[in-house]
């Protein structure tokens, strides 16, 4: 099975546009409680994007079906991985991914880890995208309401730090467990970068809670935001991706 989902990479996205996505892969479990990550791959390249945000990437040995994730998804997508694991112990790591087509020039990893709650992180990275400058966040927020709304700040505040790097555009994105709608700290973000769509994308057999976001700001704006909704994705994870297309604002 190695390197046979490889799909081509594609040398520009088309038209200018970068095509986005973020997905919770529960690990490569599905709704049918079967571990199955050449099922998550085959969902990632049905997905063609440029940047995938993942959430529940695990490297943890269990048993002697385990696989580290990470390079695994990698080798599988033929784009670079950027790990950021929240848990780390003695049977390997646990947290989120990036995977990209365009090149890194900076990643820095965010502590949103609460006290007595599972530890939380996100990537922040930068990517090289023709000659523009995208900040990507990758994140995976917590499960009850003070807890992401800790987090919100905290990732908002890195969001606003000077660091004296010009970029061109933003994109946050991830599960943020946020099923209330525009409710809780997604009204913070909505105001500091703007509104985000909010469609249903759990659970993936009947979606009807929208946990997932994409936010595009400064000169990148969404273009189109929309569950994918492939037979395969309904039953490879509890979550279907949800896949955007990014645009630089005209005249930038």
């Amino acid at each position: 099975m190695r390197g046979r989902l490889r799909r081509r990479v594609r040398r520009q996205a088309p038209a200018g546009d970068v095509v986005v996505a973020t997905y919770n892969i529960h690990t490569c479990v599905g709704v049918d409680r079967r571990y199955n990550p050449p099922r998550i791959a085959r969902v990632l390249c049905e997905l063609e994007a440029d940047v995938i945000a993942l959430q529940e990437v695990d490297a943890r040995h269990r048993d002697l079906r385990q696989i580290d994730q990470w390079v695994y998804f990698s080798e599988e997508t033929g784009l670079a991985a950027i790990p950021g694991p929240d848990v780390r112990d003695h049977r390997g790591r646990f947290g989120n991914a990036l995977l990209t087509r365009w090149p890194v020039v900076a990643v820095r990893q965010l502590d949103l880890s609460v006290d007595g709650r599972e530890p939380r992180g996100a990537i922040d990275a930068d990517l090289a995208v023709g000659n523009k400058l995208l900040r990507v966040i990758a994140t995976h927020f917590g499960l009850r309401s003070p807890e992401r709304q800790v987090q919100t700040e905290r990732l908002l505040d890195a969001l606003e730090r000077e660091d004296g790097v010009r970029r061109d555009g933003i994109v946050v994105m991830g599960d943020l467990n946020e099923w209330r709608g525009r409710r809780g700290g997604i009204l913070a973000m909505d105001r500091v970068i703007g509104p985000a769509p909010a469609p249903r994308t759990f659970p993936s057999w009947c979606p009807l809670l929208p946990l997932d976001r994409i936010y595009a700001g400064l000169d990148a704006e969404l273009a189109h935001v929309a569950p994918h909704r492939s037979p395969l994705a309904r039953v490879a994870s509890d979550h279907l991706p949800l896949k955007g297309a990014v645009r630089w604002r005209a005249g930038t």
